[in-house]
């Protein structure tokens, strides 16, 4: 029970940072990261928080990819709640200052890719399963046998593609996102000694089987 206790408390530690990165490149202001670029023109249009939209999103994805034969983890269902949960709250405080200028704008967005890059080892360290965009790589991965970074690539394009038709904000520090999350997630596991790959991931009925051993011993 105590190494469950520790396991979640990295999966919410790791999902709040994700949170905090996702505002500190929103508020670079030199461009949203790909998929903050289509929930900002869906919240433009429909009026629908930023934080709710990400949260419906990540729902739509998950019964897609349920759909399609894939099994979520109690880390999928809490990083479509948790990760848009959390950036409402922070949108809301405002801790965060807007950047001014292209050389603090650019700055800030680093820092938040590489926020990112570590709320992502703490969330993927603790093993409850894929967040719902990352199983939308995968499920196009195992249809396709497109490589992992094509797949990625195409997952991230298509989400510019409809934000920017829908009206989100595409800029400099889009593209830069789009690129510069994979070279920071790799910098990051790199310094962590961690191989993503290693983690075996408990399914949602795992979890509760878990849960239930634990209790009843």
């Amino acid at each position: 029970m105590k190494n469950f206790l520790i396991r979640f408390i990295s999966l919410i530690w790791g999902l709040f940072l994700f949170a905090v990165g996702i505002v500190l490149t929103m508020k670079a202001n030199i461009g949203f990261a790909p998929w903050d670029v289509l929930h900002s023109g869906l919240s433009e249009r429909t009026g629908i928080s930023f934080g709710t939209v990400s949260i419906l999103i990540g729902l739509l994805i998950c019964v897609l990819v349920v759909l399609l034969g894939e099994k979520l983890g109690l880390g999928t269902l809490l990083n479509m709640v948790l990760i848009g949960s959390f950036i409402d709250i922070l949108l809301k405080m405002d801790v965060v200052a807007t950047a001014q200028g292209f050389l603090p704008g650019l700055f800030v967005i680093l820092l938040g890719l590489f926020v990112i890059a570590f709320g992502s080892y703490f969330y993927i360290k603790a093993g409850f399963g894929a967040g719902p965009r990352d199983y939308l790589m995968i499920v196009l991965r195992r249809r396709t046998k497109l490589s992992v970074g094509v797949s990625r690539g195409l997952v991230e394009g298509s989400a510019v593609l409809l934000g920017w038709l829908l009206g989100g904000p595409v800029g400099g520090g889009t593209v830069l996102a789009a690129f510069g999350i994979s070279v920071c997630i790799q910098l990051v596991f790199k310094w962590m000694k961690f191989e993503p790959a290693a983690i075996e991931h408990e399914t949602l009925t795992m979890t509760w089987q878990r849960l239930r051993n634990s209790l009843a011993g």
